[in-house]
């Protein structure tokens, strides 16, 4: 019981580190494009962080759904 605990909270802590980390870069990459583009409005720097947590949610969804 208690290494089921443990492992799904391993489970979980690689989750918000993958999270963490794709944001981040998702973050830089429409900065640096934003920049690149030479676009006024931060237009890649909001979208490119929503898609991440878009597709992470999709993640979660397809990870603790039954088969």
């Amino acid at each position: 019981m208690k290494d089921d605990r443990n492992n799904l909270l391993l489970q979980y802590a690689g989750l918000a580190t993958q999270l963490l980390i794709s944001l981040l870069a998702a973050i830089w990459v429409g900065n640096w494009a934003d920049k690149k583009l030479d676009i006024k409005f931060p237009l890649l720097l909001w979208v490119l962080p929503l898609l991440v947590i878009a597709g992470m949610i999709i993640k979660v969804i397809k990870d603790t759904s039954n088969k």
